[in-house]
């Protein structure tokens, strides 16, 4: 299935990293997290990605091109500027169409715009800052299964403050950052029919709110549960977080 990935937002609130660079091109461990995203649809064998620009989309087409000019080993000949690879060094096989879909485009209208590079058949939908170990393929075979347009992952987020409950003005139980008492949210990684373009209107439509608020009304978004990790990249502290846990065995990495 070919994958689409959104990566034309600002990221206003990692300003410390996207005054200079796109959010998905963020790094961590030495990669950016767009690199990470992608390398987990691929472990799955998707190797087919349209990629969704806006907001300094150059620095990312840039990145992509040096990716593949400069990976592996080089030979330079001096005398005469010639420069040649040697060995092409160990690189994904993918196909990556990084399309320009407007600075100011909101997510629904960017989803509208990459219509045509899927076609006629199932696709798979993310956010180019999120990283997870979800089951591809058990999430695809639930949207099989199921028949209607659209699948949402539903993730529990990391609880940022510890639970309090209480018994008047006395604390009965303390429980430090405890995730089971976050409700589901919206983890992005879809599972997407061509026709849910036709609830998208134009480029002005965010996609989190009338798209999948008709598709739920219609009967036709439904929700894959995934219990284990799950973390967004939003704050510099979030980025922070993604980074120790990298070094330290980065549960999203299956590669």
């Amino acid at each position: 299935m070919k994958v689409g990935i959104l990566a034309g937002g600002y990221g206003t609130r990692l300003a410390e990293e996207t005054e200079v660079r796109p959010k998905p091109m963020v790094e961590i461990g030495g990669m950016p997290i767009l690199w990470h995203i992608m390398m987990h649809y691929y472990q799955y064998g998707h190797r087919d990605f349209a990629i969704a620009l806006g907001y300094k989309g150059d620095y990312i087409k840039r990145w992509f091109a040096d990716f593949c000019s400069l990976g592996g080993n080089l030979r330079i000949e001096t005398g005469n500027g010639k420069v040649s690879k040697t060995h092409n060094g160990e690189r994904p096989d993918w196909v990556v169409d990084l399309i320009d879909t407007g600075p100011k485009t909101l997510t629904g209208g960017r989803i509208k715009r990459l219509s045509d590079y899927f076609g006629k058949e199932t696709f798979l939908l993310t956010w180019g800052d999120g990283l997870s170990n979800v089951d591809l393929d058990a999430l695809i075979r639930f949207h099989k299964a199921h028949g209607r347009l659209a699948t949402v992952t539903a993730v529990r987020p990391p609880a940022r403050y510890g639970n309090i409950e209480t018994d008047g003005d006395q604390v009965t139980r303390f429980t430090e950052k405890s995730q089971l008492h976050e409700g589901w949210i919206n983890g992005a990684f879809f599972v997407l029919e061509p026709g849910i373009m036709d609830y998208i209107s134009g480029d002005d439509v965010m996609f989190e709110h009338a798209p999948l608020e008709s598709l739920a009304a219609d009967g036709q978004l439904m929700v894959y549960r995934h219990e284990s990790f799950w973390q967004c990249m939003d704050t510099l502290r979030e980025k922070h977080l993604l980074e120790e846990l990298w070094q330290n065995g980065a549960p999203w990495k299956s590669w």
